[in-house]
């Protein structure tokens, strides 16, 4: 018999409303208005709650919303959407960029983060933000995967996106770089811990039991012996073949221009690019607005959209219809997976002995 307590049990997500003047807020909000799309979780908004009100007023979005001042008042039985409210610094115009609302936008990260790291959220989705309007705000800033592993003092994460059918995984090597940057930054150091990074969470995180992961070139042709490049010898291979001696599956390095097809692509569970534009960009095209990134690495989960603010369809009734929730209702659905999966193993591990 069902109590009215168990749905206590179901996972709270923290979703952040992203850039105010863009199209995160009616995303979330599209999210919000959907109770399917949202099933086996609790849904809690992170943002200033007048400014997400207003949004859904002027979308004619009929959702519920009700404003907590933390992650444990959230969490606590109520009706409607949950909104951990964080104050705006400037009223918004949607479509208008103002880098006076950049510390709220931080603010809405931080506390998603606070309510993960503490164990009230199982997971925290992030809605687009703009970097530039951050920096131009005095904030040094160049991505959620960073600024996420910087405030949880990872030393390194691996931002990989997903999506499509069959199932494509890309991850990168490099994130955020100029080009002319990409080889100074392909270390074996730091290639070397991609990769385990990469396959210990296709284990934990997506219960692959022995992952095959297809590693790219840099170069055109992989380099083509030497001729167009030498990474492929001195950094990529190496790693490669130490760690294929401690079992792991990898197959590269491979040209990019061949890797992308559906013959080479069956003989793997995931990708990794060398650098953000060499990956990317075909995801994108396959999964058609529907693809979603993971930072792995991280002590907590975290997924997202993986498209921009869309500036020019923010709270326009006219236009709602083109605003297209996918991309977040998959990463929300991914999150949810990943956190009932993290809460099956944490029941199924054995307890701890105390030391007497």
């Amino acid at each position: 018999m069902r109590t009215s307590a168990q749905p206590k049990a179901l996972p709270l997500i923290a979703l952040t409303t992203g850039e105010p003047a863009g199209i995160g807020p009616d995303l979330a909000l599209m999210l919000a208005a959907r109770p399917a799309a949202r099933r086996g979780a609790r849904l809690v908004l992170v943002g200033d709650a007048g400014m997400l009100s207003r949004r859904a007023a002027r979308l004619g979005l009929k959702v519920l919303l009700r404003s907590c001042a933390d992650a444990v008042s959230c969490a606590a039985p109520g009706s409607g959407v949950a909104v951990l409210h964080v104050p705006l610094a400037q009223a918004v115009r949607p479509g208008h960029l103002d880098a006076r609302n950049a510390a709220y936008v931080l603010g809405t990260l931080d506390a998603a983060l606070a309510g993960c790291v503490s164990g009230a959220f199982a997971a925290m989705v992030t809605a687009p933000v703009h970097k530039g309007v951050i920096n131009d705000g005095g904030f040094a800033f160049t991505g959620h995967t960073e600024y996420l592993a910087d405030k949880t003092h990872t030393q390194r994460v691996v931002m990989m996106l997903a999506g499509g059918t069959p199932a494509l995984r890309v991850a990168l090597a490099t994130t955020h770089l100029a080009l002319k940057d990409v080889p100074r930054a392909l270390t074996r150091e730091d290639l070397r811990t991609t990769l385990t990074i990469l396959e210990a969470d296709l284990r934990s995180k997506f219960g692959i039991a022995r992952p095959r992961i297809l590693v790219a070139g840099l170069n055109p042709h992989a380099g083509e012996s030497g001729h167009m490049g030498r990474e492929e010898i001195e950094v990529i291979a190496p790693v490669l073949d130490e760690l294929r001696k401690r079992g792991m599956r990898l197959t590269g390095p491979l040209p990019a221009d061949t890797l992308f097809t559906p013959r080479v692509l069956a003989g793997g569970d995931a990708v990794l690019a060398m650098y953000h534009d060499q990956g990317l960009p075909v995801l994108k095209y396959a999964t058609f607005g529907a693809g979603i990134n993971i930072t792995l690495g991280l002590p907590i989960i975290r997924t997202s959209v993986d498209h921009g603010t869309a500036l020019d369809l923010a709270a326009t009734p006219a236009k709602a219809k083109s605003a297209d929730p996918g991309s977040l209702i998959t990463a929300f659905k991914l999150a949810v997976t990943l956190a009932t999966r993290a809460a099956r193993a944490r029941r199924k591990a054995p307890a701890r002995t105390r030391k007497n």
